[in-house]
């Protein structure tokens, strides 16, 4: 089972009084990277839920949004600075004598001064919170990694489609290769005949010829390591896990190979079937670059 690194999950969990909405997203990364955009209160937990998430995602940039909400009707309470109001009354008592002002301080005067009165949130029960937090996401965390698998199991068959298409390009220059000797032998014997006429071609000197070229041109060993490859990235599919690394440093010596191949292409066959197996390991690079 693969997973790929998009995905979305979402988790709404009301308990009480309380109320998380947990959303989730992804796209490519190299490794695990995780944005929280989550109310002020709830910045104490942050180190938990990146620990949380770390259950369920080993790659990918994740954006996780969180929102909450409390119908406590008793979750703040009215501060009053009796120190503070003592102090503005002590002043302003000071500037009437100094001033000759009237001295019409009133309650409801003194008490819009700042901070006399204040709001000032009630003391929460984070064990509370984190209970109904963490439910949410392991829910949207769940939702996240089916989507994840769901995408994951179409680019696997996906994958292995293009993976069996370069096998019959291969197929073909493995098939192919030899055929070159024979023919560049007769054009060989054919060139020679007609320089030199009715005299007696060299054989010796012709077999090192044709040998020179078969050397030159042999990709015997680059087509046993591709298929290798093929095969290698096929069964890793299979076996699912986080491969994503794995499978791009495979493609890459699946792409070192091909340029081998067409490097000693001296057919014009070969040389297409080249470029079409380098068309479709680009084509598995950019799918790879999707799996977790």
């Amino acid at each position: 089972m693969i997973k790929s690194m998009t995905g979305f999950g979402r988790c709404e969990v009301e308990e009480g009084n309380r109320k998380v909405t947990v959303e989730m997203k992804s796209v490519n990364h190299r490794y695990l990277d995780v944005n929280i955009k989550m109310p002020k209160k709830l910045s104490f937990f942050e180190s938990s839920i990146r620990n949380e998430l770390k259950n369920y995602v080993q790659r990918g940039k994740i954006d996780v949004f969180i929102s909450y909400e409390d119908f406590s009707e008793n979750n703040v309470c009215i501060k009053y600075n009796k120190e503070l109001a003592t102090e503005y009354l002590k002043y302003l008592r000071d500037m009437s004598a100094e001033f000759g002002l009237d001295d019409d301080i009133r309650v409801s005067t003194l008490s819009r001064y700042p901070e006399v009165f204040s709001m000032e949130e009630q003391m929460v029960d984070e064990e509370e919170i984190w209970k109904v937090l963490s439910k949410a996401i392991d829910g949207a965390a769940e939702n996240f990694v089916e989507t994840r698998i769901k995408e994951g199991k179409n680019l696997a068959d996906d994958l292995i489609a293009k993976l069996d298409n370069m096998l019959e390009h291969v197929a073909f220059i493995e098939e192919r290769s030899p055929q070159l000797m024979d023919e560049y032998r007769r054009k060989l014997e054919d060139r020679v005949k007609e320089l030199l006429g009715d005299a007696n071609v060299d054989e010796n000197r012709l077999l090192t010829e044709v040998t020179i070229f078969a050397d030159k041109v042999c990709v015997d060993e680059e087509i046993v390591r591709l298929k290798s490859h093929i095969e290698t990235t096929k069964q890793t599919l299979v076996d699912g896990g986080s491969i994503g690394r794995k499978l791009d440093f495979i493609a890459q010596e699946m792409n070192r190979e091909a340029n081998t191949i067409l490097s000693k292409a001296n057919d014009l066959d070969i040389s297409n079937r080249g470029i079409e197996l380098k068309t479709e390991i680009e084509k598995v690079r950019e799918q790879i670059q999707n799996i977790e």
